[in-house]
């Protein structure tokens, strides 16, 4: 989603940072290619303006420039006033106590992910120990019915719909009184939307709004229509007063604009995220998470929720204890791969962790994905005993017939025997130690393993920039010569 915006924040900073001695005059430069990259993620006009003004008067002052590091103080301004822009939110639905129903009305226009984010929230609340019932309140489209009954009966919730019906406030009262024969303590209504606002849909949910009194709005809104999205946030908000905003598809290509406008043109919170189509992607919203993303600083804790929702949390405390005694086997590193791709795509997941936003862009084409699937080939192809200890048991004839079984080059590995080593060594030495001392040690791991030409990561790092024609080159002539120098020593005789 916000690719484009860290690319150009990312670059004006970086020109800010290029800079021998920060003056007003080049600061003034550097801000000015922020503001830049703002419009160009399509942030609203009058939203960037405010912005950099505030951003501006912080970061020319005399207490700024004469700091020891003068561009890093910027990046915190920067990052402060993304988290205000779009904060504070506060995650709390309101919900009645036990024994009395909260409804929630869900609006939008046609084409948000409206239905489908009813059934993710209902899954959201479901998770959270409550009953929720969902209600087919859109009676413009009978397929927005079936798709509401599919998603219920995937999910084990419980649907409430009336194709004889014609007036969705009728539909949706019904739906309140039968909430408690299905033993319902929060009542999702999917409205009606239309493909633009108009009179007659702001009209109904008006009505729905007036004589079923919800005790939540939440608008849906598809982060792909830029200000577009914007817009349409504004005007509902000034018929039906939203208590929250629900961005969907921030895991597409828009520029993500929308998500940094909307709380300030609407003054409404954006309350979740959807960050994928499984019934699963959904997150709730939080601006300083959001702020450390667009700067490229990761989203640790994001990812650390997320880990502890999706790993086999047994499997975890087997494999703590096997490091507590010194065991770390390939079959070991194997399992904790399989744990990590639940967490989805592995380009999505590196932009998460502080650096390897950055780093996967330096790793220019090299596939994360496909590199994974060619280490699980390597280590199917090994025996119990080679994967166990892979030093000790595999040999230059052993080398030969595992790659022949993974397809993949000999010298390929003898790379994964070198660096699982180092990583075992690293892995039964961190066990016990706290989580300081945890981040330290892979990030140190991370740095010898990206700058190993011949290993996994086939691209050098450290330029900050993809690899030029002529860098690609050179490196493949590196990579021949080391392939012909190991030709060589096997030549001689075996050596491990």
């Amino acid at each position: 989603m916000f690719e484009a915006l860290q690319d150009g924040l990312f670059s004006a900073l970086k020109t800010l940072r290029g800079h021998g001695k920060l003056t007003e005059s080049n600061m003034r430069d550097g801000l000015k290619l922020v503001e830049r990259s703002l419009l160009e993620a399509d942030v609203s006009f009058p939203v960037v303006r405010e912005f950099m003004e505030r951003v501006s008067e912080q970061a020319v002052g005399e207490k700024v420039l004469k700091s020891l590091n003068p561009s890093q103080q910027v990046v915190g301004i920067v990052y402060q006033e993304l988290v205000n822009l779009m904060g504070p939110v506060d995650h709390s639905l309101h919900l009645k106590g036990t024994g009395d129903v909260t409804v929630l009305m869900m609006c939008g226009l046609q084409g948000s992910g409206k239905t489908t984010t009813c059934g993710k929230l209902g899954r959201l609340l479901k998770q959270r120990g409550r009953r929720p019932l969902l209600v087919a309140a859109d009676l413009q489209r009978p397929a927005a019915i079936d798709q509401l009954h599919v998603l219920g009966e995937q999910l084990g919730i419980p649907v409430f719909s009336d194709r004889t019906q014609k007036d969705p406030v009728a539909v949706c009262n019904a739906a309140v009184r039968e909430a408690k024969k299905h033993d319902a303590d929060i009542v999702i209504l999917d409205t009606a939307g239309r493909l633009h606002i108009d009179d007659e849909l702001m009209g109904q949910l008006e009505r729905i709004d007036r004589q079923v009194t919800p005790q939540q709005v939440y608008l849906v809104v598809d982060s792909m229509t830029g200000q577009d999205a914007v817009n349409s946030a504004k005007v509902f908000n000034e018929k039906l007063e939203l208590d929250g905003v629900i961005l969907t598809k921030l895991d597409g290509d828009a520029r993500g604009g929308a998500a940094i406008s909307v709380k300030h043109v609407t003054g409404v919170p954006i309350k979740f995220i959807g960050t994928g189509e499984h019934l699963d992607a959904l997150e709730e919203f939080h601006p300083d998470r959001m702020a450390g993303r667009i700067l490229g600083q990761g989203d640790l804790l994001s990812l650390v929720e997320k880990a502890q929702q999706e790993f086999d949390q047994d499997e975890m405390r087997l494999q703590e204890e096997r490091l507590r005694k010194g065991e770390f086997t390939l079959d070991d590193f194997r399992k904790q791969l399989t744990q990590m791709k639940r967490l989805g795509p592995l380009q999505k997941v590196m932009g998460l962790i502080p650096g390897m936003s950055a780093m996967s862009e330096m790793m220019g084409d090299v596939d994360p994905e496909e590199d994974m699937k060619r280490l699980f080939g390597i280590i199917d192809s090994m025996t119990p005993a080679e994967r166990h200890n892979p030093a000790k048991n595999i040999d230059q004839s052993r080398r030969r017939r595992i790659a022949a079984g993974a397809g993949v080059e000999p010298h390929e590995v003898n790379d994964l025997v070198k660096q699982f080593d180092a990583m075992s060594q690293m892995m039964t030495s961190m066990a016990g130690k706290g989580a300081r001392e945890r981040m330290k040690m892979v990030r140190e791991l991370q740095s010898g393993l990206m700058s190993n030409p011949n290993g996994l990561a086939r691209q050098k790092v450290g330029s900050g920039k993809r690899l030029t024609p002529k860098e690609k080159a050179n490196l493949k002539k590196e990579r021949e010569k080391e392939l012909r120098r190991r030709k060589r020593e096997q030549r001689r005789g075996p050596s491990g």
